[in-house]
């Protein structure tokens, strides 16, 4: 997995990247009420809006960490937004993205940089 400066995680699955947030990020948050999720299909660009995310302590913004096409959605989250508080990097996570460039997933850190980070 890597790892962003933003908190978010992007794990490679075939030739998908699933993205969501570390769960540094949700416990920051706190308890999430609310998760708009890009529509599957958008083309979306590095460092464009993908996700709106209201917890009890602010909204934030989750900008997409890489170029690609939203090939699916967590939709259970729309239902559940707590899910993400309950398995951040697990079925908490957000979409999964086609990369038109798999090369910018180099630009992020390993799990050791990111905890680093964060420690």
């Amino acid at each position: 997995m890597k790892y962003t400066e933003e908190h978010e995680w992007l794990r490679p699955e075939d030739d998908l990247i699933v993205v969501g947030i570390t769960e540094h990020a949700a416990e920051q948050l706190g308890d999430i009420v609310f998760i708009e999720l890009p529509e599957e299909g958008d083309e979306i660009a590095k460092d464009d809006e993908a996700v709106v995310i209201e917890s009890v302590k602010a909204a934030s913004e989750i900008l997409a960490p890489i170029d690609g096409e939203i090939v699916e959605v967590n939709s259970a989250l729309v239902e559940n937004p707590g899910q993400v508080n309950d398995d951040p990097q697990g079925d908490g996570w957000f979409f999964k993205i086609k990369p038109a460039d798999p090369s910018q997933l180099d630009d992020y850190m390993d799990e050791a940089a990111y905890k680093k980070m964060i420690g």
